[in-house]
């Protein structure tokens, strides 16, 4: 029998996106990002102009929400900052981009993601230039 893997995880938004039509969608779904993913994002204009724009444009391309038909830029960056940070930890712990989640053997009830702290995000708004 084959090993299977996860390739989405749900999730609940700490807040949540106010949706055009009023409604609050707080449910959602992460799928794993593919090299392919990365490439795409770091050729969009709007990165090659500000490279910390990459984490929105990441963002949209394996993100979905309920209630929201069409996942893009515009609705990541509605998101409240609390929700857009949550984002953020969970993208870099799912693809395991956290260097103490990479060698991590122990799994939590996330469906078997690594634990561990995770604090050294590749996409910190932090690290923004003003």
């Amino acid at each position: 029998m084959a090993d299977l893997i996860s390739t989405e995880f749900p999730f609940t938004l700490p807040i949540g996106y106010r949706a055009p039509d009023g409604s609050l969608c707080r449910q959602g779904r992460m799928r794993l990002a593919t090299a392919h993913d990365e490439f795409q994002a770091m050729r969009d204009p709007r990165v090659q102009a500000n490279p910390a724009y990459l984490v929105v444009v990441a963002l949209a391309r394996v993100v979905s929400l309920e209630r929201v038909d069409v996942m893009s830029t515009p609705v990541i960056e509605e998101l409240f900052l609390r929700d857009f940070t949550f984002l953020q930890k969970l993208y870099n712990k799912v693809n395991a981009l956290d260097e103490d989640d990479a060698d991590d053997e122990s799994t939590n009830a996330l469906g078997g993601l690594p634990q561990g702290n995770v604090e050294a995000l590749p996409f910190q708004a932090n690290s923004m230039k003003r």
